[in-house]
């Protein structure tokens, strides 16, 4: 027995007019007609009483009709599911991002996605701050990824984690083969920074003034990229997030000194909106972004031989 057979007959039974029903399953009404006469047919009675206008289901109809309609809904509840299941893991999670999250760091959080949820993918868009909120508010993001993440009534924001942030200079600065920086050292430098309209400028800014330290800008950029290769042709330093830094210290390209005398941590959250719960395949990504490092970044930190006070620059 074809399920289409019965749903025309559910249709039938709920509409009482051939045309209708046939109008529903996008066939002829004479088809529909062929259809119920086949089930009585095959079932040994009349279903419907042709003799009244709307028609009518015999006892015998009312009874298959009750039945048929829950076999349908029945199935249709076993489709559901495994659409459900289907889309839980083969789902795509969509991610803002500002540009200094590290992409080396997220393809490996991405390959430990997929290999956690096979057929699943992760598409982050790296984007200037403002756009993560706005993508996320527009809700053509699933999460963002931001740094001093605001919380507000329409958005969540919590703890993602803290990257110390080190004086950043090409390895031929002065300041360069010091074990350590006193943040007094930085009276006057030659200083490129962020751009003024993004919040970690102002943190920057705040922070250098609670120290009684004024530095000479001499250039200004949006993202953190632009900052490191600034650096290497000005002669100019910076205060970078140490994990943004590891290839380039690696490559011996800059040198990322600590600072001695207090400490300076970007805090990276996790925004989304109140009012969108995050699908299953969200919760499971931030699960494993927000699961502990198998093994530390900072080459730089390692180098301090005391661990002085900490300031926090949060919202």
């Amino acid at each position: 027995m074809r399920l289409s057979y019965l749903r025309l007959f559910c249709d039938l039974g709920r509409c009482r007019s051939f045309s209708e029903a046939a109008a529903l399953n996008d066939v002829s009404q004479s088809a529909a007609s062929q259809v119920v006469l086949q089930l009585e047919k095959r079932l040994g009675v009349q279903l419907v009483d042709r003799s009244t206008r709307p028609l009518q289901l015999t006892r015998e109809g009312e009874i298959y009709y009750e039945g048929c309609r829950n076999l349908i809904d029945q199935y249709q509840a076993v489709e559901a599911a495994i659409r459900k299941t289907k889309a839980q893991t083969t789902a795509t999670v969509q991610v803002a991002a500002i540009y200094s999250v590290g992409l080396r760091d997220m393809n490996q959080y991405i390959n430990r996605f997929s290999a956690l949820l096979p057929g699943s993918t992760v598409h982050i868009e790296y984007l200037h701050p403002d756009r993560v909120y706005e993508r996320v508010m527009q809700g053509r993001a699933d999460f963002g990824l931001v740094s001093y993440p605001r919380k507000s009534r329409e958005l969540v924001a919590f703890p993602w984690r803290q990257e110390q942030m080190v004086l950043a200079c090409a390895p031929s600065h002065p300041l360069a083969a010091l074990p350590s920086v006193r943040i007094a050292q930085l009276e006057g430098v030659k200083y490129v920074g962020f751009d003024r309209d993004l919040v970690i400028r102002r943190h920057v800014d705040r922070f250098l003034r609670q120290n009684g330290v004024s530095v000479d800008t001499i250039l200004e950029f949006d993202n953190i990229e632009n900052i490191k290769k600034a650096i290497e042709e000005s002669g100019g330093v910076a205060l970078l997030p140490e994990p943004m830094l590891t290839k380039e210290i690696k490559a011996g390209i800059l040198a990322g000194v600590p600072l001695a005398d207090t400490n300076l941590i970007r805090p990276l959250g996790i925004i989304y909106r109140r009012t969108h719960p995050l699908t299953r395949a969200a919760q499971q990504f931030i699960q494993l972004l927000r699961q502990p490092d198998v093994a530390p970044n900072s080459q730089v930190v390692a180098k301090r031989k005391a661990e002085p006070r900490q300031r926090t620059m949060e919202n």
